[in-house]
């Protein structure tokens, strides 16, 4: 299916840059019901919706067939983040080449925008704080507005911007076209939409029986205290050309970037905390393909449309289904594949479950991949390295020269170095402790007080009765910095300087190397031994105050 006749300017366009057939949300409003009206459109990220909001204001902006002089403006984009804005101006400036388009965007001299308003332009896209304040100081002026388009209008709502949008949609004329935009359309969007369109065309392009077919989820189960060495091997499985990677908070964004600088990959910092200037460049870095990966925020990566992007990866699990979608959907765009990787700590496990669950999602299940995985993966990918092509000129005259003075495996083992020094190398991961579905049934569902004392290891942890040791917050910590579950955990000891607690047999090495080497800010747990557990100390009251070792946020 070809794109119907629009405007020769934009078929023109169209062309150019290699649109050859309408996805299926720039199919929809080009339909001839939708000719003139309002539109309420959910869409998913990625899915065209720029171009499409684009194609379908033609008519309305060009009904005698070309742009008018510049003026006040005839159409109003407004986007939740500096990034989309920024973006979404691009797009339309390669769209409508005769058009004369403003951004009014946070971050950006409000002096020089002013100046570009009064200029007179044809289009305006900006972010809703920044338009808000040109309204306020008289330098827009929206007499004139035939179009206006709210894009991720969910995630405008989401960031707390109703009241500029009311404002904005209140200043604009009641006979203008209203074009509303969002992944989700949830309670307050449709109570905007009533209030502020006329006998909008609902057109809804998701599936939501389907997953989305272009992105590949995967979650890598990994001890809570190696989600960073888990981080780095995965970067180094996929060695993808573009990457990001979310965290829950600024402080984790920061910490996760320069852990990944410090072992040598191109990474940039994407978050609310930096100045414009900073944030282009980042983006501009990606890109360019100069950085692979971005570490960012939710928040701040709203809107981010980056074609080679192949990897996303979720450093902290997301709170709710659609925030999973929203990150994953930063890549699997415009056709390509992609693959969304969870970071899962075993106490996690079942909060991703819920989740992935929850966005109808189908993902598989590993262990992080280890340093002889990814090595193995790297001789797999030096084989078909491009540069590995036939000699040309001079470079024929070189390579035989090297031949002709040294050995051909002693030339291919420099090879070797040179490529593996690029390279940061992989992190050592604790393997994953085994299901428990394939432990014993019989040991499972056995209590307890019935255990045979051969089938515990005896461990001691460097917290006691003097540190306000208690066994129901003990319990959890050995779960999370063991990578291990309550059950197999037996008899647990408060003695004065130390505790000391049973691990099942089966799972005592695994925890014993997940334990070897703890920050420096968690308690020393050591192996006591096979013997029987020391008598049970006398009661001497509950501890009370803070525990000293409770579980800490990224």
């Amino acid at each position: 299916m070809s794109f119907p006749p629009v405007h020769p300017v934009l078929d023109a366009a169209l062309v150019t840059r290699g649109y050859l057939e309408p996805t299926e949300v720039q199919s929809a409003v080009l339909q001839p019901e939708a000719e003139g009206r309002d539109l309420l459109v959910s869409a998913r990220t990625g899915s065209g919706k720029t171009v499409a909001f684009g194609l379908a204001a033609a008519s309305t902006l060009m009904p005698d067939g070309d742009m008018p002089a510049p003026g006040a403006p005839i159409a109003l984009v407004v986007a939740p983040t500096r990034e989309l804005a920024l973006q979404v101006q691009t797009e339309l400036a390669w769209l409508y080449a005769r058009a004369r388009i403003a951004s009014c965007v946070g971050g950006m001299d409000i002096r020089r925008e002013a100046r570009a308003l009064h200029a007179g332009c044809h289009i305006v896209v900006g972010t809703p704080g920044r338009l808000g304040d040109h309204l306020r100081r008289g330098n827009l002026n929206l007499a004139a507005l035939k179009v206006v388009v709210l894009d991720e209008a969910d995630e405008m709502l989401d960031l707390g911007f109703q009241e500029e949008l009311e404002f904005i949609l209140q200043a604009a004329p009641e006979d203008r076209r209203t074009m509303l935009f969002s992944a989700t359309i949830p309670h307050d969007i449709a109570k905007l939409a009533r209030k502020y369109q006329r006998d909008a065309l609902r057109i809804d392009t998701i599936d939501r029986t389907q997953p989305h077919d272009d992105i590949e989820y995967r979650a890598i189960t990994a001890a809570g205290h190696e989600s960073e060495a888990a981080l780095v091997n995965i970067l180094r499985w996929y060695e993808a050309p573009g990457a990001l990677v979310f965290c829950a908070t600024r402080d984790t964004t920061r910490r996760l970037h320069l852990a990944l600088v410090e072992r040598g990959f191109s990474a940039v910092m994407l978050s609310g905390e930096l100045s414009q200037h900073e944030r282009t460049t980042a983006l501009d870095s990606l890109r360019s393909g100069r950085a692979r990966v971005g570490v960012c925020t939710d928040v701040a990566a709203r809107g981010l449309d980056l074609p080679a992007l192949d990897l996303v990866v979720h450093a902290d699990l997301p709170t709710n289904p659609e925030t999973l979608l929203h990150r994953s959907g930063r890549t699997g765009r415009a056709g390509r594949k992609g693959v969304s990787v969870l970071i899962v700590p075993h106490a996690k496990r079942r909060r991703a479950e819920q989740v992935t669950s929850a966005a109808r999602v189908r993902v598989a299940w590993s262990g992080a991949p280890n340093a002889e995985d990814i090595n193995g993966r790297d001789r797999e990918r030096l084989l078909t390295d491009p540069m590995l092509e036939a000699p040309r000129d001079q470079e024929r005259a070189d390579a035989e020269a090297l031949l002709a003075a040294h050995d051909p495996v002693t030339i291919a083992a420099a090879l070797l170095r040179l490529y593996r020094r690029q390279l940061p190398p992989p992190e050592t991961i604790s393997p994953p402790p085994q299901p428990v579905a394939e432990r014993d049934p019989v040991r499972r569902s056995a209590p307890r007080a019935g255990v045979p004392a051969g089938e515990f290891v005896q461990f001691r942890i460097s917290v006691g009765r003097n540190n306000r040791a208690d066994p129901k917050w003990i319990l959890p910590l050995l779960c999370r910095l063991g990578s291990v579950t309550k059950r197999d955990i037996g008899a647990i000891r408060v003695f004065d300087t130390d505790t000391r607690f049973e691990i099942s047999r089966d799972m005592s090495a695994a925890f014993a190397a997940a334990t070897a080497n703890l920050p420096s800010n968690e308690p020393r747990i050591t192996q006591a031994g096979d013997g029987p557990m020391p008598a049970r100390p006398p009661f001497r009251g509950k501890p009370s105050g803070p525990r000293p070792y409770a579980r800490r946020r990224a």
